[in-house]
């Protein structure tokens, strides 16, 4: 059995899908499977990847299913995956050469089950990081710390053990496609840290379509989903004032968006809640009026 998933959840990225696939042709390491979770999609990817499986070139695991968004296609990969490690690769982002066998090499050498897995560089085409380098002459970190407490910034890469990701699924909404994925990472952060490695394992595409993009209008279409992450952040037991004030501003107004008039009720924090309803109705305003000017 491999060692390791590279799992990549795509919808409707037929036209960029290969880039990440010629990449995995290129590793110096093959102690991977590429499992593809299609959520959906109405172009041609089924054709493009039975193609691929047919050259095998690597070995390639295929899942087609209805359109859930980005969060019920990680779910699906999760309840699929059965190596020790995975690791997700966008669909419009792809694996230097040497990224799997740094992520092998590393775990062998220092992995084990008291800790979630490894963080690591994103890093853009141009080889620029994304954000900051991870801490110096720090081994382990929480996900939540490396960015609240060490100040690192930009997206990084998670290279988590299976079993893990295994829990706190992503709860489904009718008609909405998108809840916030650090909700599974930072519910992990409870129980473990994260070893750090400071090399590039993903570079980044940034495209039009992308979620990151598109946030406003995700935060607009997915109310509930935004609501949920709120909720469940304010939960944490880690975490400032400031911070989970943020999160009660922020629910306020995906509460208000949604139509759900028992967010009071409903809230783990009321007094920061009762507090943040004139910032959440100005956020709610301006989410509204931007989204619909665009």
């Amino acid at each position: 059995m491999k060692t390791l998933t590279v799992f990549t959840p795509t919808y409707n990225r037929a036209y960029c899908l290969s880039v990440c696939y010629e990449s995995l042709k290129k590793q110096t390491s093959q102690d991977f499977v590429w499992l593809i979770i299609d959520d959906g999609s109405t172009d041609d990817t089924t054709q493009i990847v039975a193609g691929w499986i047919a050259e095998q070139a690597i070995t390639i695991r295929y899942h087609r299913q209805d359109n859930q968004g980005m969060h019920g296609a990680h779910n699906t990969a999760y309840r699929l995956i059965d190596t020790e490690l995975n690791v997700c690769i966008d669909s419009d982002d792809y694996m230097p050469p040497n990224a799997v066998a740094k992520i092998l090499s590393f775990w062998a050498a220092h992995g084990s089950d008291q800790v979630s897995g490894i963080v690591g560089l994103d890093a853009f085409s141009d080889g620029r990081i994304i954000g900051t380098s991870l801490p110096d002459g720090l081994d382990r970190s929480t996900l939540f710390e490396l960015y609240s407490k060490h100040r690192v910034t930009g997206d990084k890469k998670l290279v988590y053990r299976s079993e893990l990701t295994r829990q706190y699924p992503y709860p489904l909404f009718e008609n909405e496609k998108y809840v916030g994925l650090a909700y599974k990472y930072y519910k992990l952060d409870e129980h473990y840290e994260l070893l750090l490695l400071n090399e590039v394992l993903c570079c980044v595409e940034y495209l039009p379509d992308g979620s990151s993009m598109n946030m406003l209008k995700q935060y607009r279409r997915n109310p509930k989903g935004f609501a949920f992450y709120r909720r469940e952040l304010m939960k944490l037991p880690f975490g400032s004032l400031l911070f989970k004030f943020k999160q009660s501003i922020h629910y306020v107004s995906s509460s208000i968006i949604s139509g759900n008039r028992r967010f009071m009720t409903e809230t783990p924090a009321k007094l920061l809640t009762l507090l943040a309803i004139p910032l959440g109705v100005l956020l709610y305003w301006y989410v509204s009026r931007k989204t619909r000017l665009s």
